[in-house]
């Protein structure tokens, strides 16, 4: 691969590609765009990036769209959503009991059913201009170098302020309630985000894409991110990050390259050394708690779930009450309080089950697609490992896996991707899996930027 980005490039693609990073960045820093609030400056982002999307295709004449199929799981829970808004519904409630007209919908909470779906449209228009505008070499590496540093950074940030502010995000601002780390009010999504980027920095350990003086700037990155986990306190975060490294190493066995298979010995000898360092580092910092919680070993109580039995027996009733469509996206708070057999004095506002939750939120069609675009990701993602001759690539795709597998993990005790900052950089981690950019550098051979792919890829 030996294709740049060039610098007589349009104006409105550099500005399309910066928002590939601008807009993720932001979320996270925006502590993790949790709040509504967010939402304004995300969608003024958003309509930049699709605006100069649409002035691209104007000028030129044609719209370039990569339609992978990977997009479509987005676009039916865009659709099972509008469904849930339609008024087909039974407020139950006597007409005149109040001053104003009940909602009908069918979603039981369609105010946050539709801050939902204004989410997922711009988690939709900013994962197809990554598939579609990450389309060169030149793109491909500083994509892929930007979420490393980034996922560093933030994580020596994370660290250093549980070592001086642990109660206050950034070390200023404290928030009733929230178990902080870094700029998330959530400590369990902070270990999640760094699970995933973690899967890009330690394939790229055991790969062959890159020199060994970047990979010394990807071991300490990778060292930083594995050390803030467990500082985290995240019992399914450390879940999550085993889960994580075991499938980076099979992935990277399972390249199907025999002739440039290594022995186990370096590897382990590496893994060993990097896994001493990191626990070394968090005793040497005063973080043996955490870890010790993170493995599950200390604060024991009566209940080891910390209360997400109860939450997942609740979703599971209001399942079965709401199979076809669920209760309508995010609407879990409302629904909880009707199916709570408890004492009803807390608002719990997610089932700390994401597979669970769609159940509840969408019923069976929700589910279904929510599992279809895990199979479809595992098994393109085998496929290019198998079939790709770039290594840069190859490495990237199962570093991607590994990280998509631990949050697809962590999701079983947690809600990792409903941070939007955790969405922005999993679909980001994504589209670099499956952009086209190899067989496009290897068309052109040289000859200027090549148009992205607009085939639907199986």
């Amino acid at each position: 691969m030996s294709q740049t980005l060039t610098t007589n490039e349009p104006r409105t693609s550099r500005t399309i590609f910066a928002l590939l990073f601008i807009i993720p960045i932001f979320a996270v820093l925006l502590y993790g765009s949790t709040d509504v609030s967010a939402l304004i400056p995300l969608a003024i982002l958003t309509t930049i990036l699709a605006g100069s999307w649409i002035g691209r295709g104007w000028r030129s004449g044609a719209f370039e769209l990569n339609l992978d199929a990977i997009q479509l799981p987005l676009l039916g829970l865009l659709l099972l959503g509008l469904v849930q808004l339609l008024p087909l519904g039974d407020a139950g409630i006597q007409p005149g009991v109040l001053s104003v007209s009940p909602s009908n919908a069918l979603s039981i909470d369609p105010f946050w059913t539709r801050i939902f779906l204004v989410r997922l449209v711009g988690y939709t228009i900013f994962f197809a201009a990554a598939l579609t505008f990450i389309d060169t070499e030149g793109r491909y590496r500083r994509a892929l170098t930007v979420i490393l540093i980034f996922g560093g950074v933030i994580a020596f940030i994370g660290v250093l302020q549980k070592l001086t502010s642990p109660d206050a995000i950034y070390g200023v601002r404290k928030h009733t309630g929230a178990i902080p780390f870094g700029p998330y009010i959530n400590s369990h999504h902070f270990a999640s985000l760094m699970v995933l980027i973690s899967g890009m920095a330690i394939a790229h350990l055991l790969g062959s894409g890159i020199s060994k003086q970047i990979k010394l700037l990807v071991a300490i990155s990778a060292a930083v991110m594995a050390i803030a986990v467990p500082f985290t306190s995240s019992r399914g975060g450390v879940i999550a990050y085993i889960a994580m490294l075991s499938v980076a190493v099979l992935a990277w066995f399972y390249r199907g390259k025999e002739k440039e298979a290594r022995s186990w010995a370096p590897i382990l000898a590496g893994g060993s050394g990097l896994a001493l360092i990191v626990v070394g580092s968090i005793v040497y910092l005063g973080g043996e708690a955490s870890l010790l919680r993170g493995f599950g070993v200390q604060n024991a109580t009566d209940d080891i779930s910390s209360g997400r039995f109860h939450f997942w027996s609740v979703a599971w009733q209001i399942f079965l009450a709401n199979p076809i469509l669920g209760t309508g996206f995010d609407s879990f708070a409302m629904a909880f309080t009707k199916f709570d057999t408890q004492s009803g004095m807390f608002r719990v506002e997610q089932a700390h089950n994401d597979y669970l939750q769609m159940l509840s939120d969408g019923g069976i069609p929700a589910f279904l697609i929510t599992i279809s675009f895990i199979i479809l990701l595992v098994r393109k993602a085998l496929k290019r490992i198998r079939e790709e001759s770039d290594d840069l690539v190859r490495t990237t795709v199962i570093g991607g896996l590994a990280g998509c597998v631990g949050i697809f993990v962590h999701s079983i005790f947690d809600f990792p991707l409903r941070t939007a900052g955790n969405a922005y950089v999993f679909l980001l981690v994504v589209a670099l899996m499956f952009a086209p950019v190899a067989a496009s550098v290897r068309r052109s051979s040289g000859r200027g930027r090549s148009r992205p792919s607009s085939r639907t890829e199986p």
